[in-house]
């Protein structure tokens, strides 16, 4: 009878799924390497999912390219502050040894 209706294209079309957001990954930065560049990443983080799902998609891929942006620049900062200061740990030890010759 009936049993063999077509369904709505609606239904029958994969759902899309929303860019990856990165907030995990800008708040752990946030809290571990970079407070500036942190916040930005999270502040754009929290914009692709409501970007998404108000119907702008290129509006949360956008927002979700930008909170991956500030997720690296904090990494890659949290990393260059971590080896500038080792450096300049050995340089000092380095030069306390020196002056007590």
């Amino acid at each position: 009878m009936e049993e063999n209706m077509q369904q709505p294209a609606e239904s029958q079309a994969p759902k899309q799924m929303p860019p990856k957001t990165w907030l995990v990954e800008s708040i752990l930065v946030t809290l571990f390497c970079c407070l500036p560049f942190g916040i930005a990443g999270i502040v754009n983080a929290s914009r692709v999912e409501s970007r998404f799902y108000a119907g702008d998609v290129e509006g949360a891929a956008q927002a979700s390219a930008n909170a991956r942006k500030w997720t690296i620049w904090a990494v890659a900062s949290g990393v260059i502050i971590c080896v500038l200061y080792l450096i300049l740990a050995v340089a000092g030890v380095f030069a306390g040894v020196m002056s007590s010759m």
